[in-house]
């Protein structure tokens, strides 16, 4: 069935932005990329020297999610991954010019704007899904995240702030195609405090940040116009994750329970459960669903004309 056929885009597609921390203009373009390939970030200013998204190649992890190998680094990647994992695209070549993924509106609508323009196109191979066999926890104080054996993609995620406008939120989604993402993750924007801005910026972060590309948080209020989601704070949240899980390379069968976590604490899990070999199998997304499922799938899959 096509359907279970790895995925990536069938035409390049691109875009220009700002990066959040450094301030720098930066050229982005998704690129078809054949199956196998997993998503590799490709530094077109250094001879488009690759970085696989691999956990291994985490570092820098305190206010973004930032990949290096050898000394080359591409930063802020977790919301154009966390934008795959949701779309469910496998393969892909992203050629970047300058070390920071653009912040765009500090939403993956952007993202999900440039690869409904570009098309789905399958391969050949069939899509594997790294299926959660027991339970995985990571902690650093009160701040923790698990997975643990689902029937499907869901994540819940908690946030608690000691502030009147976030407080604390608490939201549950189950994944079960690429339009709960769309609707329901991809709005939600990232999110800071005034208070903050002057000591992230004295060490070199939040050089790009404004109230284009964040929700920016007074004492008592927030300063942009609106919020998309009442509880965009936390659905923002959920994006990041699976934009950090992502890093372990494919799409995911189990659930996420995250607390005040933070890109730290999801690598934590995703390095974790990448060296507990035994909670968890790698296998055909075909053998996850039942017979009478699948045939009730074909009837609902439209297969592209070229295809």
């Amino acid at each position: 069935m096509v359907m279970f056929k790895q995925k990536t885009i069938r035409t390049q597609v691109s875009c220009s932005g700002i990066g959040l921390h450094s301030g720098k203009k930066v050229q982005l373009a998704l690129t078809p990329a054949p199956d196998h390939t997993g998503v590799v970030f490709r530094r077109v200013d250094l001879n488009y020297y690759p970085i696989k998204a691999d956990i291994k190649y985490a570092s820098r992890l305190s206010y973004a999610t930032n990949l290096s190998r050898n000394g080359v680094s591409i930063a802020t990647t977790e919301h154009l991954l966390g934008t795959l994992i949701g779309l469910g695209i496998d393969n892909l070549y992203v050629d970047i010019d300058a070390e920071e993924v653009p912040i765009m509106d500090g939403s993956a609508s952007a993202f999900v704007y440039l690869i409904n323009e570009a098309g789905v196109r399958f391969g050949d191979a069939e899509k594997k899904v790294l299926n959660i066999l027991k339970p995985v926890h990571f902690a650093m104080g009160d701040r923790r995240v698990s997975i643990y054996p689902a029937e499907n993609y869901q994540i819940t995620y908690s946030i608690e702030f000691d502030h009147a406008v976030v407080g604390s939120q608490k939201k549950t989604i189950g994944f079960d195609g690429a339009a709960t993402f769309e609707n329901e993750i991809s709005g939600a924007r990232t999110f800071g405090f005034l208070k903050d801005v002057e000591m992230l910026r004295k060490n070199g972060l939040a050089l790009g940040g404004s109230l284009d590309n964040a929700i920016v948080i007074d004492t008592d209020r927030v300063l942009n116009s609106y919020l998309r989601f009442k509880d965009e704070f936390v659905r923002h949240k959920i994006l990041d994750v699976m934009g950090d899980l992502g890093l372990l390379g494919y799409s995911m069968r189990g659930h996420v329970v995250a607390h005040r976590a933070g890109h730290e604490i999801h690598a934590g899990l995703a390095k974790k459960l990448r060296d507990n070999q035994s909670a968890f199998e790698i296998v055909p997304i075909s053998s996850l669903v039942q017979p009478a499922e699948q045939d009730g799938l074909e009837e609902l899959v439209e297969v592209p004309s070229n295809y």
